[in-house]
């Protein structure tokens, strides 16, 4: 971007092998979905500019190509003090771009590169807007084996769903050892477990409240599809028949206890959402009687060896084909996001949205 006469910074990239300064112009305009507050306390979301100088003061600039919906941008959309404290607030916990600058020596402009999760779009600006900038320590250097948008499909989500897969691996749930049960699979943590086991070879049962995602469960591989009231459990039981060998638990509460309650002898679930209620009320039955596991899964702050390691088996060895992600995601522009947050707070969503920056309908007019 060309320097612009009284509104510019210097910046140093910070790289030996670059004996030069590169130059950011802090009043260059860019788009942005803005969250704001009303003085009647309503919140308001709309595509406007803004300028590089609305950033915070960051070590590293990102030009954001992709970005992806997650149930915490729609908390953050929606005024959620418990994710976002202070608005006017661009959401967007998922970015994916090129660097523009950075004083980390080991990020050079235009690197190709991730940042999920740290507090990107909950308190710091996210990626709904074309720019980010951010601690160094937040970036990941995108692997080879994936393409940006690619990248973006997957998000917080596909990366949390790798950390339970993960988990599970480590407690040794083979796929020999029976059914794995994927919870709110429908989602986009669910629905890309799914994806991923199946692939690994597992005997994947999903359970999700929309009847009309049967067919594209199985589609992604789910073995059998349930009801997610198949899991009430009004029996007061502390110890239900032995089923699962493992679980990717998305939902929390009443689900996430009966679930528990019906884990094999050594099984593992793993823990990752609370859409369903952040209760948890149950019994220490399953883990002193059949030694169940469960496992807490927090994508937000997973350190940089684990984070870079995860991201790269998703280039690799786990990565999903191009038409399982295309099944998975959708992609619409930054205007379109809007309808969606709110159907994603109903519940109305299946899948991952992937929000594309640089598409002509995001132009202002």
């Amino acid at each position: 971007m060309p320097p612009t006469p009284g509104g510019s910074s210097l910046l140093s990239s910070g790289r030996a092998q670059r004996d030069r300064i590169t130059i950011i112009d802090d009043a260059q305009p860019f788009q942005a979905l803005v969250v704001s507050e009303q003085a009647d306390g309503h919140f308001v979301r709309r595509v406007t500019l803004r300028r590089l100088s609305d950033l915070p003061v960051h070590d590293t600039l990102i030009r954001v190509r992709y970005s992806s919906l997650n149930y915490k941008d729609a908390l953050s959309a929606s005024g959620h003090r418990g994710v976002t404290r202070q608005y006017p607030h661009t959401p967007g916990i998922d970015a994916a771009g090129e660097v523009v600058t950075s004083a980390d020596p080991t990020l050079a402009p235009g690197d190709e590169v991730i940042v999920t999760g740290y507090d990107l779009g909950m308190n710091t600006p996210g990626g709904f807007g074309q720019y980010i900038r951010v601690p160094s320590a937040w970036v990941v250097k995108k692997p080879a084996g994936l393409t940006l948008h690619e990248s973006m499909a997957l998000g917080t989500a596909g990366f949390t769903a790798a950390l339970c897969v993960r988990q599970l691996i480590k407690h040794e749930v083979t796929p020999d050892a029976g059914e794995v049960l994927v919870t709110g699979a429908s989602g986009g943590v669910g629905c890309i477990a799914v994806a991923l086991l199946s692939q690994l070879g597992y005997i994947v049962v999903a359970a999700t409240g929309k009847t009309e995602a049967h067919d594209w469960l199985r589609q992604l591989g789910a073995h059998d599809v349930i009801s997610r009231d198949a899991l009430h459990d009004a029996t007061g039981k502390a110890l239900l028949k032995a089923r699962w060998a493992g679980a990717v638990e998305t939902v929390g509460g009443e689900f996430l206890a009966a679930v528990l309650k019906s884990t094999q002898r050594g099984g593992c679930v793993t823990c990752c959402g609370n859409v369903a209620s952040a209760e948890l009320h149950t019994t220490v039955y399953p883990f002193i009687l059949r030694g169940v596991t469960l496992q807490g899964v927090d994508a937000a702050e997973t350190k940089m060896p684990l984070r870079a390691q995860i991201w790269a088996l998703l280039a690799s060895d786990w990565k999903l084909p191009s038409a399982v992600l295309a099944t998975i995601a959708r992609t619409v522009p930054l205007p379109e996001l809007d309808p969606l947050i709110d159907r994603m707070l109903r519940g109305g969503l299946r899948g991952r949205v992937v929000a594309a920056l640089d598409d002509p309908q995001n132009n202002l007019n």
